[in-house]
């Protein structure tokens, strides 16, 4: 895989991921873009020990453009996009709209009241181009296709990670309108967050406690339980099992998990990474075979806090979950799950793990 980094015309960081070691990434962009925007503003809510984000930049951010004006696609002689070749492999970029930025504004932000202090949003977000192809998917692209997007990811949470101001690299892609996309083309993202998420401080507190008690990794026990039960287990090979967990919150949700312990991407080994490809397209394809049309869905990839002090007992998985429960019924998050966190799930683990093995891609 060969590297290439870039720059946009606007100064935000361009790399190329090619499968070719003598691809050659001369293409300037043409654009005149206004300067990128100032980090976000973080505020602390004091109920919930947590931080949120406001960026109220993003509203103006690219919804749902048709496909002669999407800008993940390819430049033309005739149309300039995100992306100034006219071809590409794989390709990360900073986000125009970014969530969390290294640009400082002017001045810090001003705590709303003496406890709800703020604090500036800085971090970085990336865009992760899978395929130049418009109307393709993660689940069309061969598995040479899948290695080079884990490369890249793995490159770029050493990367992010190595930031002074970055606790967690959180990659990730959101698939379907149901989801809330705004782009269609094939894509995932990065976060670079200033702290550690709630779900990765839950699981990291979780696992401390579990550890305490029994000296052992909770995810390696919870895989290991999995794989000897067999009735959850969707598919796998020598370095990886999917599995429906047994305390699924959503109608289908299936994790990927490395036998082996790893903290994060970048800890892969090149088998590992080779081994994940059609373990994951074979998931993919049955979800998208489950109602005859492509399944709406999130696919996220947990890893080790940076600097946390438990880092050591995060475990590197995958957790793709889906909003679809039945064909043309969603599952919405109302009163339970909205505001008091608590989920109820319309479908019965088992039975979700059956129809995804019964569904032939």
């Amino acid at each position: 895989m060969k590297k290439t980094i870039t720059q946009l015309s606007d100064g935000r960081e361009l790399i190329y991921f090619d499968e070719r070691d003598d691809a050659v990434r001369s293409e300037v962009d043409a654009r005149h873009l206004p300067p990128p925007p100032k980090a976000s503003e973080l505020r602390y809510d004091p109920l919930v020990d947590e931080w949120v984000a406001i960026a109220t930049h993003r509203q103006s951010r690219t919804h749902l453009p048709p496909e002669d004006e999407c800008p993940l696609c390819p430049s033309t002689p005739e149309r300039h996009t995100e992306i100034p070749a006219y071809d590409y492999d794989v390709v990360v970029f900073e986000n125009r709209f970014p969530a969390f930025s290294h640009r400082f504004p002017s001045a810090p932000p001003t705590a709303p009241t003496p406890l709800v202090p703020a604090r500036v949003g800085v971090g970085r977000c990336e865009v992760v181009c899978f395929t130049p192809d418009h109307d393709a998917s993660f689940a069309s692209l061969p598995q040479r296709r899948v290695r080079t997007v884990l490369g890249a990811l793995a490159d770029r949470t050493s990367e992010l990670s190595a930031l002074p101001d970055v606790e967690q690299v959180f990659c990730f892609e959101n698939r379907g309108e149901e989801i809330g996309v705004t782009l269609r083309h094939p894509h995932g993202q990065i976060y670079a967050y200033p702290f550690v998420p709630p779900r990765a401080l839950a699981m990291l507190g979780a696992a401390r406690r579990y550890a305490d008690r029994t000296g052992r990794i909770l995810l390696a026990d919870v895989l290991a339980a999995e794989r000897a039960a067999r009735v959850r287990v969707i598919a796998g090979n020598e370095h990886w099992t999917a599995y429906v967990p047994a305390a699924a919150r959503w109608p289908f949700e299936v994790h990927l998990v490395p036998h082996r312990h790893v903290l994060d991407l970048a800890g892969l080994t090149d088998q590992e990474s080779s081994a994940f490809a059609p373990v994951y397209l074979d998931v993919l394809r049955r979800c998208d075979a489950l109602f005859g049309a492509p399944l709406p869905y999130i696919s996220a990839w947990h890893q080790a806090p940076v600097r946390h002090p438990d880092r050591a007992l995060a475990y590197l998985h995958l957790q793709l979950t889906s909003v679809r429960r039945a064909a043309g019924k969603l599952k919405y998050l109302a009163g339970s799950e909205s505001a008091m966190g608590a989920f109820v799930n319309d479908v019965r683990p088992e039975d979700a793990a059956r129809l995804l093995r019964e569904s032939k891609p």
